[in-house]
C-alpha cells in the first residue's frame, strides 16, 4: 500500500542529533508514495549532509532563502505553496521558539511563516534533552503552537545522546510515518470511542499445554489502527499475539476467553462502537491440571471434560446500551464452509446489526483477506485486499451506518 501516494511533503530539519532519524523518515515517506522536498537549517547541516538527504529524497535540498535556482528568488513562497504538509523533524527547542514568535531569519522558519495556514498543515516532531523538554518554556511554547494550529506529534522516552534517560527524544521514523499517514486519513469517527477484540484465546490444559487456534490478530490490529486513524479513541483487548501495538491505541493483553470477557465488559460501558474480531474459544477444559500431565507408558489417553466459555459478543450486544442504540456492535465469523449462510445465522443468533464473515483457513496469519458484510438486508462481498485497506473500508462502512 502506498498510503501517501500523490502527497508532496516538505521535510524540514532543524539542528539536533536526531537528524540521523530524518534520513530514515525521508526514505519511509518515499516508500509510502510521497514526494519529499527536504529543507535544512544551517545547524542541521552540522549533523547530516544535504548530499545524504538529496540521495534519499531524489530532489535537490534547499538551505538558503537566497537560492538562485528559483526564478523569482522566493523559495519560501514556492516551496510552501507546493506542499500538502510541512513536517519539521527534528524540531529543536530553538526552532519551536522561532515558530512561536514568528521569527523568520532563515529559509525553513521563513517558509513556515509564509505557508497558507488553512491549506498547508504544519507537523512538528520535537527532539530535546529531557530537561529541555520538561522546561516550562518548552511546554508553554508547545501549547501555544498547538493553539495556533500546528500539530505536535509528541516525543518518545528512553536513552538520549547526552547520556541521560527520559522523555524528549524524537519519535522513531516508523512511528512518525504512521502518524503522518494517520493525519491524512478522513476523521470519520472523530469523538467516538471504539473497543476492539483481536487474536486468539488460549485455554489451559495444564501449565504448559493448551487449546488455541490459528488467528494471528492481524485483522483486529488493523481495525484498531484504522479506527484510530479515523479520529477515534481506541481500546484494543488482545489475546496472546506478538504484534506491535498500533500508534495511539490503548492495549489490554489477555490470555483466556474468560480473561477477554472480564476485560471487555467494563470497557463496553464506555464505548460507542464494539468490533469483536477475536477468535474466541467456544469451550475450555473444565478442570485444568495444576501440574504437567505426563505419559505413564500405558498408552492410555487422559480424558478431558469441557465447559462452554462465556459469549463475549452476545453479552455486549444484549446489554441495555446496545439495545438502546448507544453502542453499535460488529461481529466477525471465521468459517470453513458455507460462509454466507453461517454468517447470517450467527448475526441473528448474536443479535448484531453487522457481521463480517471470512474463511478462516484462507486468512489466518496472512496479510490480506476477503470479507463478506452481512446485515438484515443480505450480504456484500469485499474483494481480497491488504488487511489495513479492508480495515479502513470497514471503518468507513461503520461510520456510514452510524
Amino acid at each position: 500500500m502506498n498510503d501517501l501516494a500523490g502527497k508532496h511533503i516538505v521535510l524540514g530539519l532543524s539542528g539536533g542529533i536526531a537528524c540521523y532519524k530524518a534520513a530514515e523518515l525521508c526514505r519511509a515517506l518515499v516508500k509510502e508514495g510521497a514526494t519529499v522536498q527536504v529543507v535544512m537549517t544551517e545547524a542541521a547541516e552540522q549533523f547530516i549532509t544535504p548530499v545524504t538527504m538529496q540521495a534519499l529524497s531524489g530532489r535537490p535540498v534547499y538551505g538558503s532563502q537566497w537560492d538562485s535556482r528559483e526564478p523569482n528568488n522566493m523559495p519560501h513562497i514556492n516551496l510552501s505553496r507546493q506542499a500538502d504538509a510541512i513536517v519539521i523533524a527534528p524540531c529543536s527547542a530553538d526552532f519551536m521558539a522561532k515558530l512561536l514568535h514568528g521569527r523568520a531569519d532563515e529559509l525553513l522558519s521563513l517558509m513556515c511563516l509564509a505557508r497558507p495556514v488553512d491549506k498547508v498543515p504544519l507537523l512538528l516532531a520535537p527532539a530535546l534533552n529531557r530537561e529541555m523538554w520538561a522546561h516550562p518554556a518548552t511546554q508553554r511554547n508547545m501549547a501555544q503552537l498547538a493553539a495556533d494550529g500546528a500539530h505536535v506529534l509528541g516525543v518518545g522516552s528512553g536513552f538520549q545522546a547526552c547520556g541521560e534517560t527520559g522523555d524528549g527524544r524524537m519519535l522513531e521514523p516508523e512511528q512518525l510515518t504512521q502518524d503522518i499517514v494517520a493525519f491524512f486519513q478522513p476523521k470519520l469517527l472523530a469523538g467516538k470511542r471504539v473497543l476492539v477484540t483481536a487474536g486468539p484465546t488460549f485455554e489451559a490444559i495444564d501449565p504448559v499445554r493448551g487449546i488455541t487456534n490459528l488467528s494471528s490478530g492481524k485483522m483486529g490490529f488493523a481495525i484498531a489502527r484504522a479506527a484510530r486513524e479515523a479520529g477515534a479513541e481506541v481500546t484494543l483487548v488482545a489475546g496472546p499475539v506478538s504484534l506491535p501495538t498500533p500508534r495511539g491505541v490503548v492495549r489490554i493483553d489477555v490470555r483466556s476467553a474468560q480473561d477477554m470477557f472480564d476485560a471487555t465488559q467494563p470497557q463496553a460501558l464506555l464505548a460507542d462502537i464494539f468490533i469483536a474480531t477475536a477468535a474466541v474459544a467456544d469451550w475450555r477444559v473444565a478442570n485444568p491440571s495444576a501440574k504437567k500431565m505426563k505419559k505413564d507408558g500405558s498408552g492410555k489417553v487422559p480424558e478431558l471434560a469441557f465447559t462452554e466459555n462465556p459469549d463475549i459478543l452476545a453479552a455486549v450486544a444484549s446489554s441495555s446500551r446496545a439495545r438502546a442504540g448507544e453502542l453499535f456492535c460488529v461481529g466477525f465469523a471465521a468459517e470453513s464452509h458455507d460462509l454466507a449462510s453461517n454468517a447470517q445465522a450467527k448475526r441473528i443468533r448474536k443479535g448484531v446489526p453487522l457481521l463480517v464473515g471470512n474463511i478462516g483457513p484462507a486468512t489466518f496469519g496472512a496479510d490480506d483477506n476477503a470479507l463478506l458484510l452481512v446485515d438484515e438486508h443480505g450480504s456484500q462481498e469485499v474483494p481480497r485486499a491488504a488487511k489495513l485497506e479492508l480495515a479502513r473500508l470497514l471503518v468507513a462502512e461503520i461510520a456510514n451506518r452510524l
